[in-house]
Order: C-alpha cells, then structure tokens, then sequence
C-alpha cells in the first residue's frame, strides 16, 4: 500500500520562448508506470477495433469540428509556447490537420476494407483470396518540439482511424499543445482512455518504446531514432522514423527566378528554420546565381522579425537557448572556415528576452564545412554556385541525410527526370515541403532521414497488421499435397513448359507430360 506521505508527481512546466512566461504545467509520469497507461489503452482498444470503420470517420470529422471550434485559442497557445509566427500555427499546423482529418474520414473506410487479391493461375483457380487490413493494439508516439501538433496529430489520428488506441508522449518543450490533442479527441466522443499523453524525458520515451505498444512513430535526431530502432528490434516490432534532414533545393538556369527566391526565403525560414524539411543548402546554376544570391539577400532582410502573435511577425524565436546556441556555433564555424555572411545572425528584440536569429545567408561554404554536413534546424541559407545540373545531383546527393530536395525548373520533363536521380524521399518541383500539410501525399526518408512513411495509403498500411487469408471450396486436393510419385515430377516439369515456355517447345511438352498430368489431375479428385 502506497504511504500517505509519499510525494506528488513532479510537474513539466512550459515556458513561452519569446517572452519566458510561465504558460502551465502537466504532471510527469514516472518512467516504470508508463506500461499500467499502455495497459489500460489496451483494455479499450478491442472495443473501439470492433466498431465499423464509418463510425470512426464520424468520430474523425467531429474531431476536425473540434479542432474548428477553437482554432483561434489552439494557434494563439501553439505560437506562445513553441514560438513560430500565428500565420504559421494555422497554415502549418492546424488547418492541415483539420483538413487531414476530413481525408482519413472520406477515404480510410475504403483503404482499409477487405481487397480482393485475384487467383488467375490454373492451378488455383478454384481458390479465392483478399487482404485483411486490422489493427495492430497500441501505437506509440513520441512528438517533437518543431510541429507539436501537426506532425504526432496526423499519426494519432491515423492510427485510431485503423482501430487501435494511441499512447503519446509530447516534446518537454511543448506539453501543452500535446495535452490537447488528447483532449480534442476526447471531445469528439473517442472514448476515454483510448488516446493517452505521457509526459516526461528521454527516460518517458524510452519506456513507451520498451513498453508493449505494438509499433512505434518516432520523429527526433538521427542518434535517438537509432536507439528506437534498435530497442524496437529487440522486441522484433516495427517502427516508423522520421528523423533528421538536410534537404537541397537545386535552381537551375530556366527556373522562374522570382518563384525560386520566394520559395528559398519560405522553406528555409519558415519556423525560424527549425523544419526537418526545410531548405539547408542551395545548389544554384552560375548563369543566375548573382542575381538570386542579391535577391534572396534582399528578401531575407526584409523578414520581420519579433513577437510570434504580432501577425505580421514572419520570424519568431527560437524554441530554446540550447537551440540558438547551435545555430549561432555552425554559423561561426562556417565563416571561421572562409565562408561570408551576407546576413542575419543574433538579434535582440525590444521588450523580449527570448533567443532570436535573424535570417542569415552564407556563401562561399564548401561541402566539408560543419555546416553543409550537419542539421542546421535554424534560419540560415548557405548558398552553393554550380556549373551543371551535374554538379548539383551530386552535391546535392553528398549528404547522409535524404528526406525532401527540390528542383527549380520551367522544364517539367527535366525535373522528372533529376527527380528520380535525387537521393530522397520526397522531390517538389518548383516547391518545397509543402506536401506535409496533405495528408493524401507519403512523407518520410531515405538514408539516415528515417524508416517507413506517415500520411498516405502508406501511413494506413503502417497503422495495421496487412492478414493474407484465403478460401478454398475443398472440393478437390492441392496437386502437391501428399503422396508423390513419379508422374509427379514428370508433371510439373511439362506444366512449367506449357504455362510459360516458348510456344516452340509446348507442343513437345504436352506429348511428353500427357500421362503424368492426367494421373496429376486424376490425384487432385480424390478425396
């Protein structure tokens, strides 16, 4: 029996990055109590698995009009407590996943209902197959800080849609936002108890994923996501990582150049840079390159920097000190190494004491630099001349990270065709990351970007057990079942020529395996 005394649950609490005020707090779990929480999701999922798929789309839809609901009071905290400008908490984080949830609503029923898989061969044909696509128990999320609601919101709703129940364990830095996700599902009539937050640290994480949850997503650094890996192994269960990325976007000489530069200042600064898939290096062709380099120049300049709920904010802070810290130690490796700031850096905004970093354009980086090799997840564009689209495929492939790259290109038969040359797992052209906020497109990586895929058919078929099951009408015995003989061989040998050799050789076969065929043929009729 537990003591009277014994001490409350320590609290995670949340701070806002721009202005260090407290927002709240939510209870930590201790690490060894989080298998009793994967247990009690357990208990309910069976019950939620049995209701028809059309039932849990509507528990999807109502789960968007929650969402809906109170839109404006989710961004306001999503932009105080993570730190990214408003505009980005309903573009990038919450009006996806209401739109996400609508297309799990409208297509999981039929994505996950039985597919017949046809039996054409001769000798099978009196059998009739389909997939079975059912849940696999409990799934566990473990968010990140960067996109606290959108990226874990699309893979717990997903998997509910599948049937199972969901354990998931928010970014320290962002609980509340995460807390919500529960709560917007508990709104929506999911029963309670299916989806859970755990909150914590590393040692939280590590228990959900040595817990009994049948499979694990994961999105972090590349050194935790091994760990997942690996302990998922041992358990001989899967996962799904999206880890780290470093993503080129390569501008060759035909690119529409306004487009290009607009699409640079996006993709590399958005959420003050901290995108898994955002731009990290450029590789641009030299009959463009100045003037994209002055423009881009120009463009991150005049990007305002400041107050995240200021909507005209278009750079917020960043998420933590340990974070600006980084950011600013790769910047200054890479000019210590010969390369030239043009822009941006440190900078302190009036009334805030939070960590920002304007906007920063770099030239003259070398691919052994720090900061092409590793993750930058900051504000900061480094900008590489090229003398062929050559030379940019495989710059652009040097890396051991390969999420997203994009192609800049008024020629769409070219940025096909570089597309399936790039070394990633997604490919815009003439964009970049977007496809995150559309849950019907696949995400995820190659190399050391990660395992498996989220969204999608794909991010269903990962959500669930994919049962072959057959059926046969037992009115004659398999050709290969017990006894052999003889013609058995002598069968089969003329079957493989008469089904798939040379029509020169069938008429040969016919004559020699008539015999052992018809003794074949004679066994499959008894009983």
């Amino acid at each position: 029996m537990e003591s009277a005394t014994a001490a409350a649950p320590a609290e995670l609490e949340s701070f806002n990055p721009a202005t260090g005020e407290r927002l709240g707090a939510v209870p930590v779990i201790a690490p060894e109590a989080v298998q009793s929480v994967v247990d009690d999701v357990a208990e309910l999922q069976p019950f939620w698995a049995q209701l028809p798929t059309l039932d849990r789309a509507a528990y999807m839809r109502r789960a968007a009009q929650a969402i809906v609901d109170e839109v404006e009071e989710l961004a306001r905290l999503l932009s105080r407590e993570q730190g990214k400008p408003i505009s980005e908490s309903y573009s990038m984080e919450l009006l996806p996943t209401i739109d996400g949830l609508h297309w799990i609503a409208d297509n999981g029923p039929d994505l996950l209902a039985d597919e017949d898989v046809p039996m054409r061969q001769i000798f099978v044909r009196q059998k009739s197959a389909w997939l079975s696509y059912e849940p696999l128990g409990v799934v566990g999320v473990i968010a990140p800080w960067n996109y606290p609601w959108s990226i874990p919101f699309g893979e717990v709703a997903m998997a509910l849609m599948c049937g199972n129940g969901v354990v998931l364990k928010p970014a320290p830095l962002t609980p509340l936002i995460g807390q919500r996700i529960q709560s917007v599902f508990e709104r929506a009539g999911v029963p309670e108890g299916l989806v859970r937050c755990v909150h914590g640290g590393g040692a939280v994480g590590q228990a959900l994923v040595e817990s009994s949850v049948a499979k694990v997503f994961f999105t972090g650094s590349v050194e935790t996501g091994r760990s997942v890996a690996a302990s998922c192994a041992e358990q001989v269960k899967g996962c799904v990582l999206e880890l780290g990325g470093k993503d080129p976007q390569i501008v060759l000489a035909d690119a529409q150049l306004p487009n290009a530069v607009s699409g640079c200042l996006w993709a590399g600064f958005a959420n003050a840079g901290q995108t898994c898939s955002g731009i990290e290096r450029v590789y641009v062709a030299r009959e463009v390159a100045a003037e994209f380099i002055d423009d881009v120049v120009a463009g991150a300049k005049a990007l305002r920097v400041g107050d995240p709920l200021d909507p005209e904010t278009e750079i917020g802070p960043m998420v933590s000190e340990a974070q600006f810290d980084l950011v600013r130690e790769l910047v200054d490796d890479a000019v210590a190494s010969g390369a030239e700031l043009l822009c941006g850096g440190p900078l302190d905004v009036s009334s805030m004491p939070g960590r920002f970093f304007a906007p920063a354009v770099l030239t003259g980086v070398t691919p052994e630099m720090r900061i092409m090799r590793e993750e930058i997840f900051g504000p900061v564009v480094p900008i590489v001349t090229v003398d062929s689209e050559e030379e940019a495929i495989q710059l652009a492939n040097d890396s051991r990270f390969g999420l997203g790259a994009s192609v800049w290109t008024c020629d769409r038969d070219k940025g096909a065709r570089i597309s399936r040359r790039l070394e990633a797992g997604m490919v815009w052209l003439n964009d970049h990351m977007f496809s995150h906020g559309l849950m019907q497109c696949a995400w995820g990586g190659v190399k050391e970007s990660g395992v498996g895929r989220a969204h999608s058919k794909f991010g269903f078929y990962e959500c669930v057990n994919v049962k072959q099951v057959t059926w046969d009408p037992a009115r004659a015995r398999n050709f290969w079942w017990h006894p052999y003989d003889s013609s058995m061989p002598k069968a089969l040998d003329a079957a493989a020529t008469l089904l798939y050799g040379r029509d020169t050789q069938k008429l040969g076969a016919l004559r020699r395996g008539a015999i052992p065929l018809a003794r074949l043929a004679a066994r499959m009729l008894r009983r």
